[in-house]
């Protein structure tokens, strides 16, 4: 935790909040904080400072904040997504936040299994949870919007062309002809599929409805790996 994510329930004055939870115990057992010590913080979707430790004990932690610093800029990029495993939601989940990704579609596919969107992870508690760890990992306070598709054709011929209308689109795709644009810092809709990839009839509506298929070699990667790997390529690490 490199920044304290605080939330509107955290407060009990303009400048006063009481922490109970993991936050707490991180203090007293990994930063080993004492009173007096300051530690960075941030208020979700406000500004960012410090903290000063006025009490700290075995139950709750008393801190007087100031903040006065702008986090990060997010990156002008829409993430449409294929539902991952459940075993790698929560990964994928808390690298976008990191990576300052802060417009995420969740969409259905044909090798996206019925079974991954009964998962627990993706209740509003589970996802407020993973995307503050991502933000608190990359020092940010802005908190992504996720929005859940779970009929592909509907968004595809619906909503994406309106999402690609500012933000151009792209499809990754292995096999392609095209590959994927390189320091673009320019406004992007990604679009990514499941593991095993879109189907040939999914990839045509993506193309169909805007977006340009595009690769990134002839390696496959795996959903965790390649998000990082293609928000790295289309925007340079300095704007992260």
């Amino acid at each position: 935790m490199n920044l304290g994510l605080l939330f509107d329930e955290d407060f009990v004055g303009d400048n006063q909040v009481i922490l109970r939870d993991r936050r707490r115990k991180h203090l007293e057992e990994v930063l080993k904080v004492d009173v007096g010590d300051r530690v960075p913080l941030g208020r979700v979707n406000g500004a960012m400072g410090l903290g000063t430790i006025d009490y700290l004990d075995d139950r709750e932690a008393r801190l007087t904040v100031t903040l006065d610093s702008p986090p990060p800029a997010p990156l002008p990029l829409t993430l449409v997504l294929a539902m991952p495993r459940p075993k790698m939601f929560r990964r994928v989940l808390q690298t976008c936040a990191a990576l300052g990704v802060k417009d995420i579609w969740l969409i259905n596919a044909y090798k996206v299994e019925k079974s991954f969107w009964q998962t627990p992870w993706l209740s509003d508690a589970h996802l407020r949870e993973n995307l503050t760890l991502g933000l608190e990992q990359s020092k940010d306070t802005r908190m992504p919007e996720v929005h859940i598709r779970q009929r592909f054709k509907p968004f595809v011929e619906d909503e994406l062309p309106g999402l690609m209308r500012e933000r151009p689109g792209l499809v990754a795709h292995p096999g392609t002809d095209v590959p994927c644009p390189a320091h673009a810092n320019t406004p992007a809709t990604l679009c990514i599929g499941p593991e095993g990839g879109f189907i040939p009839y999914e990839v045509e509506k993506l193309v169909a409805a805007g977006a340009r298929a595009v690769h990134l070699g002839s390696r496959i990667l795996r959903v965790e790996t390649a998000v990082p790997v293609l928000v790295s390529r289309l925007f340079d690490a300095c704007e992260f």
